[in-house]
């Protein structure tokens, strides 16, 4: 398998898993508004924070109102990371490798692409919103279910697992963030919140009845985010993601870098008790995740995908 077609194969799995779970980061804002208490707000400030691009956001809104925050993660074309640009991201790669994936897979991302720019003023329409979120989780679901059902499990089976499960892993960290920072944002009093905030968290990742199904205890902080970090049968827990990567990297040679990098979480999550942990520590501990994961990725790439040569001058 040529190191340029396993980039884009990677990359198209991370990109599709990306679209997903920003739509699915926003459902968590869009659904915590109807639901919160009289006399609550959250800022949606803390998205751009959360999903790091702080910078490129200020280079073009002057203020994160919602309707920046929304268009700027949804439809804007400046943000590398925005819905619209990971399916575009995502329809490219499978059109550049048409020939691993079978048939249906080109015309379900191609579908789902031109859903979402033919109907992306509706995703920052709130009245409308709720509809085009949910198609767009929809469609990226549909087409993840038809590459695990129909695309041989091969090589480039492997890398369609390690780029969406380390992009699941990190968004998880980042949704689950959601209600960490929010509740920083809250004085102490605000219990009436609690409960509302971390049912919207596991509704965002459809965890909701698999919480309640193996935790049987109630909708709390410390109990959510050990079932999102460390449970090993969920598919959207960090764990189960970790599992997920460690296996395809058993497949694939000259993974032992990788291999490492993987084992650096697996032992942080091991070893660290989510329900130990303060309110004030967990956003630490969340960024300690996210960046062994970015040095996880640093670690595939310098194995197995080219190094760009450099143009003569």
């Amino acid at each position: 398998m040529l190191s340029r077609v396993a980039e884009r194969v990677y990359w198209m799995a991370r990109y599709l898993e990306r679209a997903e779970n920003t739509a699915r980061l926003l459902s968590v804002y869009a659904n915590l508004l109807l639901d919160l208490p009289n006399g609550y707000t959250v800022g949606w400030h803390t998205l751009i924070g959360i999903t790091g691009i702080e910078e490129p956001f200020r280079e073009h809104y002057e203020q994160a109102d919602e309707h920046s925050v929304v268009r700027f993660l949804l439809t804007d074309m400046h943000n590398s990371s925005s819905v619209l640009s990971t399916l575009a991201g995502a329809r490219e790669n499978v059109r550049t490798t048409r020939d691993l994936f079978p048939a249906e897979a080109w015309e379900a991302v191609n579908e789902l692409h031109l859903f979402a720019r033919e109907h992306a003023v509706s995703g920052v329409n709130r009245n409308q919103r709720h509809e085009y979120l949910t198609q767009i989780i929809l469609g990226c679901q549909q087409l993840t279910g038809l590459l695990v059902g129909t695309l041989s499990h091969d090589d480039a089976y492997d890398f369609v697992r390690l780029g969406r499960s380390l992009e699941r892993a990190d968004m998880t960290t980042r949704i689950l963030d959601v209600g960490v920072a929010t509740l920083q944002e809250q004085d102490d009093t605000a219990s009436a919140l609690l409960s509302t905030l971390w049912i919207n968290v596991l509704r965002s990742l459809s965890a909701y009845q698999m919480y309640r199904r193996h935790v049987r205890a109630s909708v709390n902080g410390r109990d959510v985010a050990a079932f999102l970090l460390r449970d090993g049968q969920f598919p959207r827990a960090v764990r189960y993601c970790v599992d997920e990567i460690e296996a395809a990297l058993r497949r694939l040679p000259r993974g032992e870098a990788a291999q490492r990098s993987i084992a650096r979480i697996s032992r942080l999550l091991t070893e660290t008790d989510p329900k130990a942990i303060e309110r004030e520590a967990m956003h630490d501990f969340i960024d300690d995740l996210q960046l062994e994961l970015g040095h996880a990725h640093t670690a595939i790439a310098e194995t197995w995908f080219p190094v760009p040569v450099a143009q003569p001058a």
